[in-house]
């Protein structure tokens, strides 16, 4: 008997429980793969973003000029996180009776809530990464060991088994064991990758708020002047 060794033939031949892992796998897969590009883009942007921002900042130019642009716009990452600070701190800076120190600490708390939020959207759909990662090895297991049980059980009602018969049912298995690490591979390297990144993108955010909150008070605060003594 002639076999057809495709991948289509033996999904054909395999059991309904066989044939759901395998299709659960490859959407996942697919479904994987659309977030790796989408979170690839996403990230790249969000770095030239920032290394864009930053330059500007450092360039020298006025902080109230480079929050007003910024108000047009919907801004990511870490203009996100200097225009949230920035308007806390305009806010709070109007209140003749607020001290310096709340002035800073409520700049804080805004920059760091910017942060969160940016936070969040960085971290979308790594955690469906994550679940296919550590899974998909397991869930194709499962269909390998339901395929092979499937393969011994027929051999119950024969009288003389052979590896012929047996071969193609094991065959039909191992691709499910095949397809959940097709799936969970690039999965988990991207995932790591990714947390990676993000982790990068967060110190720089942390670094940028240190700096940001001391440029701040150097500005707000008023050097003090003392008047020289000379000795006689």
């Amino acid at each position: 008997m002639n076999v057809d060794a495709t991948l289509f033939s033996y999904f054909l031949q395999a059991s309904i429980v066989v044939k759901a892992v395998m299709l659960i796998l490859v959407g996942a897969s697919v479904v994987s793969w659309t977030y790796i590009l989408q979170r690839g883009l996403y990230l790249r942007d969000v770095r030239r973003a920032a290394d864009q921002f930053e330059q500007l900042f450092w360039s020298g130019e006025e902080l109230a000029k480079l929050y007003g642009p910024t108000q047009l716009i919907s801004s990511v990452g870490l203009e996100a996180v200097f225009h949230a600070g920035f308007k806390e701190f305009q806010r709070f800076k109007k209140q003749s009776h607020v001290t310096l120190n709340v002035i800073i600490e409520n700049t804080k708390r805004a920059m760091h809530a910017a942060k969160m939020r940016e936070q969040d959207r960085l971290e979308t759909h790594l955690s469906f990464l994550a679940i296919v990662g550590s899974t998909g090895p397991y869930v194709g297991l499962f269909g390998t060991v339901w395929g092979i049980m499937q393969s011994f059980t027929a051999l119950a009602h024969v009288e003389q088994a052979t590896i012929a018969m047996v071969a193609p049912g094991i065959a039909e298995a191992l691709i499910a064991t095949a397809l959940g690490l097709f799936a969970a591979i690039p999965a988990v390297v991207s995932y790591n990758r990714f947390l990676a990144a993000i982790n990068r993108l967060l110190v720089r955010f942390d670094a940028f708020e240190e700096e940001f909150i001391n440029i701040l008070i150097r500005q707000t605060q008023p050097a003090s002047r003392e008047p020289l003594v000379e000795s006689i």
